[in-house]
């Protein structure tokens, strides 16, 4: 991750400056987090972006990721209109800020200039409210298998599985003598998102009748099919059952090399790699196989959108650089630089070198984000899934598991009980 910095072009006296021929160019400020850009991509786009729009400046600013939902929160609700121009923010986050009031609707400009239809839906439903856009996807990340090509060859293994089915039968095939077919933790609630989601299910859902009335459904039919596949896949190795991913850290779980499998994001190679460079170059990529061939599985998308705080001086300097962002150019850059999804599925050729992008990158056209409450980080604070996963792991009724951590997100999403 790139260090904390502040990039900014030539320091403007009052907040403007003046070009040869005595033109006034304005200020922009663009609040980026750290690690999601290098500097030398900032440079590269502040330069560029300056040079096609000769009466803006660019003040780029990273920020921490600790701490900022209060800082945005400060900026929303500030009178001044001195604040940034634009924010980066987590596509989770969104919802909470626009419950808040305080964000600028970016819907005509989304539909108009930003080709809106095509974004990745893990980046754009979670930055959408009410039908009105505030949230615009930049970049998106998600888990794909990671794979030790050594272990499915001395499997007899010569492709990596296209199906769920094909998928437990190599994963059993690979769980012999002493190595795990998979390492799979007992409480990796994103992976099982996924296995919900692509049978239909959710952790939780928005009532018909009420908007803004969730209720959590991991007891619905759905859900306890994506939790037995779960519970089927997980057997297939010695992970914990009562602790996540991180408990120990799996990528260096992997590293020992008896591990055929671990589902993460692609830059936990890098991480397997250090710990074990005799690794290097025997790690293998995939996406999360889905129930059909052709159809990767449902993962969770994590990412970044921009929103621009309606109180800014400058909303059209806002959309001129977020339009430039999320465009064609810019997209591929950061794709290739950083590792990334671009935010709309017809870019994904950007990465098609880069193994781990391109499972990463095919995966996330049937990407999701959790449940739109802007109560969905109580949830996650005590996070009642991780609870109900251990429970059945251990031997519990799944249907009478999953009803108490239904109930526990209904409650903490602000209701009643199921």
């Amino acid at each position: 991750m790139p260090l904390a910095l502040v990039l900014s072009s030539t320091v403007l006296l009052g907040g403007c400056g003046l070009l040869p021929g005595g033109e006034d160019r304005r200020t922009v400020t663009v609040w980026l987090m750290k690690g999601s850009a290098s500097p030398e991509f900032v440079e590269r786009f502040t330069a560029d972006f300056e040079k096609e729009h000769d009466d803006i400046s660019l003040d780029i600013r990273v920020q921490e990721w600790n701490g900022i939902t209060t800082k945005v929160k400060k900026v929303l609700k500030s009178s001044d209109g001195a604040g940034p121009e634009v924010i980066e923010v987590g596509n989770t986050q969104v919802a909470q800020y626009v419950e808040q009031g305080g964000l600028y609707d970016l819907t005509l400009e989304s539909a108009r200039d930003f080709g809106m239809d095509d974004w990745l839906p893990g980046l754009a439903e979670p930055g959408r409210h009410d039908g009105a856009q505030y949230g615009i996807p930049w970049y998106a990340a998600n888990r794909v298998v990671i794979y030790n090509k050594d272990l499915f060859a001395k499997a007899g293994i010569t492709r990596p599985p296209r199906t769920r089915a094909e998928w437990l039968a190599a994963t059993q095939k690979l769980n012999t003598g002493g190595d795990q077919g998979i390492y799979l933790a007992g409480q990796d609630w994103y992976t099982l998102a996924g296995f919900i989601w692509d049978e239909g299910g959710d952790l939780a859902a928005e009532t018909k009748e009420s908007s803004g009335d969730w209720r959590g459904s991991l007891h619905t039919p759905a859900a306890l099919r994506g939790m037995d596949f779960y519970q089927r896949l997980q057997a297939l190795g010695r992970g914990p059952r009562d602790a996540d991913e991180e408990h120990p850290p799996q990528a260096g779980v992997f590293a020992k090399g008896d591990v055929a499998q671990i589902i993460a994001v692609p830059g936990a190679a890098r991480l397997i790699e250090e710990k074990n460079p005799a690794l290097k170059g025997k790690l293998g990529y995939f996406p999360v196989p889905g129930k059909k061939a052709g159809e990767p599985g449902a993962v969770f998308t994590g990412g970044s959108d921009f929103v621009v705080p309606e109180r800014s001086d400058d909303h059209k300097g806002a959309v001129a650089v977020i339009e430039a962002l999320q465009g064609k150019k810019w997209q591929t850059d950061l794709a290739r630089t950083m590792d990334y999804v671009p935010n709309k599925a017809k870019l994904a050729p950007a990465v098609s070198g880069q193994e781990g992008a391109a499972a990463m990158a095919a995966g996330a056209a049937n990407g999701r984000a959790t449940p739109n409450s802007p109560r969905w980080a109580a949830v996650e604070a005590d996070n009642p899934i991780k609870g109900y996963m251990s429970a059945v792991l251990m031997g519990g009724d799944p249907a009478a598991e999953a009803r108490k951590a239904s109930d526990r997100i209904t409650k903490e999403l602000g209701v009643g009980s199921v």
